[in-house]
């Protein structure tokens, strides 16, 4: 189980894996004898792997694919034993499910593509059928993959005053919650699908004047995310709109704090609507 010094130390080689226990330990704050054990116990315990990554298109190989097979079943470790010596397969799976294997593969043009799945792959025993995506863009690697930390609340920071947001980011990030934000209710509720904050912090009015009010709607719409706490922080109580905001629906949120607001009084409804839904 990596802790959260563990993190750090990966999220740095993530960036460049050929970064010095020096470096890593300057810029962290450690002794170089802190890292080097701990990416020792780490490589060694295999959580960890320091490898170098080949872009396919910028070496000759432009053209990618996901491919995925059905086998018989008792033809499955074979086949996919002559799959991974072949040079073209950079990725392969054994799946549950309708395919019984998967690849990602990289190519020089269609036609290399085309020969690799009529008179090679085709041709191995036991495979049934085969379908093939093409790959347009990647955009994520599996190298970019971090581990979440589940003990570290996340907030989601919604509103479109930069100003504000950065320094509610500055308030709540030194008091130990990672923060991320968006700048309308549609990016709000994309990420909160993406990756469940631990709270929402919500502005009323930004692309339109309920934008966040509907977004809080049509979160507590979504199950999985119909309990999470949305903490509507805004200026609207000044506002003539404030006539315009359904007094039926305060069901979709679980508390308003009206702008501006005291970072000792957003720490502590933060603190009080996490630990309530905890």
């Amino acid at each position: 189980m990596l802790d959260a010094t563990d993190r750090q130390i990966v999220k740095l080689l993530q960036v460049d894996g050929r970064r010095t226990n020096v470096d890593i330990a300057r810029v962290l704050g450690l002794s170089e004898s802190t890292v080097r054990k701990r990416l020792d116990r780490m490589l060694a315990a295999g959580e960890v792997h320091i490898a170098s990554f080949v872009e396919p298109a910028l070496v000759g190989y432009p053209v990618r694919a996901v491919i995925f097979l059905t086998v018989e079943l008792n033809q499955v470790e074979q086949t996919a034993n002559v799959l991974r010596e072949m040079p073209e397969v950079s990725t392969l799976l054994w799946l549950a499910g309708e395919f019984d294997l998967a690849m990602w593969a990289s190519f020089r043009d269609n036609e290399h593509l085309h020969s690799f799945l009529a008179n090679r792959v085709s041709k191995l025993p036991g495979v049934v059928r085969s379908q093939t995506a093409h790959v347009l863009r990647v955009e994520k690697h599996a190298y970019e993959w971090q581990v979440p930390d589940l003990l570290r609340p996340t907030i989601l920071l919604v509103d479109d005053d930069p100003d504000f947001v950065e320094s509610a980011r500055l308030v709540l990030s030194a008091n130990g919650y990672d923060v991320r934000s968006a700048a309308s209710g549609d990016e709000a509720v994309r990420s909160a699908i993406a990756n469940p904050p631990s709270l929402v912090i919500l502005d009323i009015m930004m692309e339109g004047i309920l934008d966040g009010w509907n977004a809080s709607g049509r979160i507590r719409d979504i199950p999985e995310l119909s309990g999470m706490p949305i903490l509507v922080v805004s200026s609207i109580t000044s506002s003539d709109a404030l006539a315009m905001v359904p007094t039926d629906d305060d069901h979709l949120i679980d508390n308003f704090l009206s702008k501006p607001v005291s970072p000792d009084h957003l720490l502590q409804e933060v603190a009080r609507l996490i630990s309530r839904h905890a």
